[in-house]
């Protein structure tokens, strides 16, 4: 059987250094993903994106693996695109505001009719209120400037303004959804080991922009 790790063949997407903001360009990618809005902490829906998310990928991961592909792999990490219409409220936490995509990154052997197969098993097994919601959609990021934040999310400031730093020096303007990348589990892990990918799309600067 063929064991693939897809976080160490995408390492530059997926492991980032600490200590420096690197410029990638992000190919195409297909993942499962899940709209909403509201407070993270406090959102029901958002608890129930998330378990839905991880439910469909890992009945995904072992349709797979008892398939004719053969294939076995490790879950991908969970993703999230966080904005806001009044972006003014989403620099100043208030997170009753914000809105996002949580989402996960399924491999090339997933396709669209095999996760309406396995949807259908995964909603037959369990009530998961998020799991209608998922929708199976590439994402296609392009050019983007990262690195990976150590420590609690309530101290991302400096990092994301290291990002933000990195993308105006190189002549660049920011565009898109501010992207996270959850390396670890933060059910086990103390939130000063936590490991965040901070990502953000980045654009030249066109013609008479300031």
């Amino acid at each position: 059987m063929q064991k693939v790790d897809f976080r160490r063949e995408l390492a530059v997407l997926y492991r980032p250094s600490a200590s420096s903001v690197s410029s990638v360009d992000v190919p195409p990618m297909n993942f499962l993903m899940v709209d909403g809005a509201g407070d993270p902490n406090t959102t029901p829906a958002y608890q129930e994106a998330v378990e839905a998310l991880f439910s469909l990928s890992y009945a995904l991961k072992f349709a797979i693996k008892r398939g004719q592909d053969q294939l076995d792999y490790s879950v991908m990490p969970l993703e999230g695109l966080w904005w806001s219409e009044d972006m003014s409220s989403f620099a100043s936490g208030d997170r009753s505001a914000w809105l996002w995509t949580m989402m996960i990154m399924q491999p090339p052997a997933v396709t669209t009719e095999l996760v309406a197969s396995t949807f259908s098993a995964v909603a037959a097994k369990k009530p998961l209120p998020g799991l209608s919601r998922i929708r199976f959609q590439e994402f296609h990021e392009g050019l983007a400037a990262q690195t990976l934040h150590v420590g609690p999310f309530s101290t991302e400031g400096p990092t994301i303004e290291r990002v933000r730093d990195f993308i105006d020096e190189s002549g660049r303007s920011r565009f898109g959804k501010h992207h996270e990348i959850y390396l670890s589990d933060i059910r086990k892990a103390q939130p000063e080991r936590w490991k965040t990918v901070i990502r953000q799309p980045m654009r030249m600067l066109t013609s008479g922009s300031t």
